[in-house]
């Protein structure tokens, strides 16, 4: 598949491309690309994103139309929450969409601050999976993304044995940087199940 097909192809889809949450200072917090990129597309996305919206004025407009897709965003105390979606793409709906995920992590973090995204980063990366897949809304009731991301918590600490890190088991489904960025030795599924023999 060619660059143009991609470009075509992301062109007419729903939902959303990408969410950046990104702090005033320029560093990324949470990024999740739920279209395909290259790693030169997503690095020039970024560049874009920290020359076109960190430098706006608080009263300036949160959509800026840039090639394929326009940017959507809204700025919540230090943090930017941006979203890359089609042109042809509700913006009203998508800062809804935006708001909602944030009241979600309030709800979750009991007033989420830029910290908990960086501290447990996972967490965050479950609530959006729980609302958002592949970029389109498939649960706007925050009260059922919390109480099944407490479920999800409850039987990972269900099915940790006494004496065990249940905190390893989680890592099973976090990249080598999220781990590193928690503060953990990442390591593979099968080093761990073969130390425990």
């Amino acid at each position: 598949m060619s660059s143009s097909d991609n470009i075509t192809k992301r062109s007419t889809s729903i939902g959303w491309h990408f969410i950046i949450l990104m702090s005033r200072q320029g560093k990324i917090r949470l990024s999740e690309f739920f279209s395909s990129y290259t790693e030169s597309e997503k690095r020039r996305i970024l560049r874009d994103i920290s020359s076109d919206i960190l430098p706006r004025q608080p009263k300036m407009c949160n959509i800026i139309e840039k090639g394929e897709f326009k940017f959507v965003y809204r700025r919540y105390a230090s943090l930017y929450f941006v979203v890359g979606v089609p042109i042809h793409a509700n913006e009203l709906l998508v800062l809804e969409e935006i708001h909602l995920f944030v009241e979600a992590l309030d709800g979750y973090f009991n007033s989420v601050c830029e910290l908990d995204l960086v501290f447990s980063l996972h967490k965050s990366l479950s609530i959006l999976f729980e609302m958002f897949v592949g970029g389109m809304l498939t649960e706007s009731n925050k009260r059922e993304v919390l109480k099944n991301i407490m479920e999800a918590e409850g039987l990972v600490e269900e099915l940790g044995k006494a004496g065990e890190d249940v905190g390893s088991q989680l890592d099973d489904g976090l990249s080598y940087h999220e781990q590193f960025q928690l503060g953990r030795k990442p390591g593979r599924r099968g080093d761990r199940n073969n130390a425990r023999v």
